[in-house]
């Protein structure tokens, strides 16, 4: 594993950790929350096309690509790696749980409060995303 992506994803759960165990709101967090959950959801996609060993050496994805259309990411990230993206059969169900973290990213990293069931599902969807790829 990258050490940076190492890092970023121990981070990512040392945050949630402290989060779900802080007697305030979960809302208190949402911006650190948000930022390290969108990081890592890169992180763990890069880890994975690691271990498949289908990713370019230098290769690099960008949280921003999760913005565009699903065709659009796929082209992308297919330019990251060493073979077509068609032969990892997993990466439809990957980039849906990305999609949904990342799906307005900034308005909560820089906007108003969501809920704290909102926060709850990206971070359940988080450790799913973790838990898919760790058990690939």
């Amino acid at each position: 594993m990258r050490e940076s992506n190492k890092r970023i994803i121990k981070e990512t759960l040392d945050e949630i950790e402290s989060a779900l165990e802080d007697s305030g709101n979960l809302s208190d967090h949402q911006s650190r929350l948000i930022f390290l959950i969108s990081s890592a959801t890169i992180s763990l996609i890069e880890e994975y096309l690691i271990k498949k060993q289908v990713f370019k050496t230098g290769g690099k994805i960008k949280h921003s690509w999760m913005k565009k259309k699903k065709e659009n990411v796929k082209s992308l990230i297919e330019n990251q790696m060493i073979t077509k993206l068609e032969n990892i059969p997993e990466i439809d169900r990957i980039l849906d749980l990305a999609f949904k973290i990342e799906d307005r990213r900034n308005q909560i990293a820089y906007g108003k409060i969501i809920s704290e069931k909102n926060l709850k599902e990206r971070i359940e969807t988080f450790l799913k995303l973790k838990g898919e790829i760790e058990n690939d």
